[in-house]
């Protein structure tokens, strides 16, 4: 009797495991599917995402600028079919008030600046400008600190061809003369758009940077040839970035820089 209710309680108990046991897969299966849609999946051919960067570093010589076909910022992936609703705004983003100003605190209203935005807008469903600022400085800090420890892979990554190439050949000087160059970030006081165009479909943003930024240069013995480990400086960057209106990327290349006067 006492066998046949122990495998009577034995029994119930792997009856109640396997219940729990199907609940908590089917909470992970959903959970997964949730976190593909969210997230998305990669496929392979994806480019890495989101310009450290000499001071003195000049635009190179025969670069095409601003109209560069590259495509450091994510946007928000768009509908393709015009039947699709747009997609819920980014967590944080402002919501659009019917009959407002779409670029409020970004342009004034009516010009050239806010009707560029609005062509890249009629392309790019999605596009927000203050994300793409968010983004843009990101990647500024990241560009400039790849610069910095001679990163070639990241910096490959986020500038176009003719700018990488310029940036390159910078590092390799450096490298030649043995030095070695630290940077570190106080601050970015400011990232404001200053100009936007579409040109043959290819969009481009301008943003000028006010940063603090600590920066020192040594040489073989370790002795500073350039800058300072104890002063801050104040920087002024006009950085451009491109891509492609429509196309499946929606990362954003450095295309063009210049060290403001």
């Amino acid at each position: 009797m006492v066998a046949a209710v122990a495998a009577g309680t034995a029994a119930w108990r792997s009856a109640v495991l396997d219940i729990y046991t199907i609940i908590f897969l089917a909470l992970a299966v959903f959970i997964f599917v949730r976190l593909r849609s969210v997230l998305g999946q990669r496929t392979g051919k994806e480019r890495p995402p989101y310009d450290p960067y000499s001071r003195d570093a000049q635009r190179p010589q025969g670069q095409p600028g601003p109209a560069d076909n590259g495509n450091v910022v994510s946007l928000p992936e768009r509908a393709s079919d015009p039947r699709v609703p747009a997609p819920p705004p980014l967590p944080g983003a402002p919501e659009v008030v019917p009959g407002a100003f779409r670029w409020q605190g970004v342009a004034e209203e009516g010009s050239p600046l806010a009707d560029a935005l609005d062509q890249i807008a009629a392309v790019e469903r999605d596009f927000d400008a203050k994300h793409f600022i968010v983004g843009a400085k990101a990647a500024y800090e990241m560009i400039v600190l790849a610069f910095a420890s001679g990163d070639r892979k990241t910096l490959k990554e986020l500038l176009s061809k003719e700018v990488y190439e310029g940036f390159e050949e910078a590092i390799k000087q450096r490298e030649a003369r043995g030095e070695t160059m630290e940077s570190r970030f106080v601050a970015i006081e400011k990232a404001e758009l200053v100009e936007a165009g579409v040109r043959n479909r290819t969009a481009q943003l301008t943003l000028r940077f006010v940063s603090q930024l600590i920066s020192v240069t040594r040489g073989r013995e370790g002795e500073v040839v350039d800058g300072s480990p104890d002063t801050v400086a104040d920087v002024t960057d006009v950085w451009t970035f491109a891509r492609d209106l429509g196309a499946r990327d929606p990362n954003w290349k450095l295309v063009a820089t210049e060290a403001a006067q």
